[in-house]
């Protein structure tokens, strides 16, 4: 990784809550709130967008652990901010609080890491958990 990546350095995404985000279960939807699973994703967005800027031009980073805590509802057509900050940086590994706001509401806060890992040795791992190809 660049060495600009440091403790303190953040990112953040924004994002207006629409019917698809919100938790539907065989077809119907169930609540007009912003899912958990939408907020784990927008978190993983912000994650990247930290990272990717601070990577080597051989290098990419890779999901090792993400965990929430959803606090508070985003309805349909509220605006949600999210903001990965950096907390860790090793040689290999990227560690960052993440939190949603909707203005100034806590959402959710967790935590985001990644795996920093060369390219090859990403695509060589890849091609030896892949499927057997088939006859």
């Amino acid at each position: 990784m660049k060495p600009d990546l440091t403790p303190g350095v953040s990112a953040e995404i924004r994002f207006v809550v629409t019917e698809e985000m919100c938790p539907h279960f065989h077809g119907v939807m169930k609540h007009p709130v912003c899912a958990t699973w939408t907020i784990v994703h927008q978190m993983e967005l912000a994650g990247r967008k930290l990272l990717e800027p601070h990577l080597e031009a051989q290098e990419e980073g890779i999901g090792a652990h993400i965990s929430i805590d959803h606090i508070s509802p985003a309805v349909i057509g509220s605006e949600v901010v999210v903001r990965a900050t950096a907390t860790e940086i090793a040689s290999r590994k990227l560690v960052a609080d993440v939190e949603a706001y909707c203005a100034d509401r806590l959402l959710a806060r967790g935590r985001f890491v990644q795996i920093i890992l060369p390219k090859a040795r990403l695509a060589a791992l890849f091609d030896e958990n892949a499927p057997p190809a088939s006859d």
